[in-house]
């Protein structure tokens, strides 16, 4: 039967000599044999065996859960549940992974809209950033909920101007108003604006924000900090925001 040093055992599994040195300070690698000299050598089982723990290693399993993956006498019943918890793991790392390259792509999105860039200016996009996701599902739910006025508006109409039917339009107009707002308070309670002068972070009043023009992301505003008037950038208000809006 074939023997190995650390250092042929080491070459054949594609590891440093440290790494099953390593291994074998853990237990969980011991040689099959020493020579007088206190030499290691390691068997056939040994090179199966460290292959299996360099395999195990490559898919991200801790030490300890090899070795005692490799102490059971019926290792089946283990590498099932070693798997599972390991595939989650990984899954969780990936999402987060995901997570910091999307922001990362929306700051460089970001940046490439500023001609004078400056520390303030990450801070700004970071801000915007922060709680869109709230924001959006809040502009998502305001759409859902607007489909069915629609209808109703649409079939008003269409029912005044060929049958005569008035009092539909008229029930449209008074669920429309109040719902009308009713969210656009709600709405302008969970956005803020950035001033682009002076970086102010602040909610205008219901009334400047609904008479404003805008965009899809911008309003021009006058900022309170510097009487600044132009667009400024929409964001999700913090809480602390929401807590003095409503003082």
């Amino acid at each position: 039967m074939s023997e190995y040093t650390t250092g042929e055992l080491a070459k054949l599994c594609g590891v440093t000599v440290r790494t099953v040195q390593y291994y074998d300070s853990r237990g969980i690698l011991i040689p099959g044999r020493l020579t007088e000299g206190g030499r290691r050598l390691y068997s056939e089982d040994d090179l199966k065996r460290m292959k299996i723990i360099c395999f195990l290693r490559e898919l991200g399993l801790p030490i300890d859960a090899i070795g005692q993956l490799l102490s059971e006498e019926d290792p089946g019943s283990v590498i099932s549940l070693l798997l599972d918890r390991q595939e989650a793991t990984l899954k969780g790392e990936i999402g987060e992974r995901e997570e910091k390259l999307q922001k990362l792509t929306e700051l460089k999105t970001g940046l490439k809209g500023i001609s004078e860039f400056s520390i303030d200016s990450i801070g700004d996009i970071a801000y915007v950033m922060t709680g869109r996701k709230e924001l959006r599902r809040f502009r998502i739910l305001m759409l859902l909920t607007s489909i069915p006025l629609g209808v109703l508006q649409l079939s008003s109409i269409i029912l005044w101007a060929t049958k005569g039917i008035w009092w539909l339009f008229v029930a449209y107009v008074l669920v429309a108003v109040p719902y009308s707002i009713l969210f656009s308070r709600r709405y302008f309670r969970k956005t803020a604006y950035i001033c682009p002068s002076c970086h102010t972070v602040f909610q205008p009043t219901l009334k400047e924000a609904l008479f404003s023009k805008h965009t899809f992301s911008t309003r021009k505003l006058t900022c309170p900090a510097c009487a600044h008037r132009g667009l400024c950038v929409e964001a999700a208000a913090s809480t602390e925001e929401k807590k003095d809006d409503k003082k």
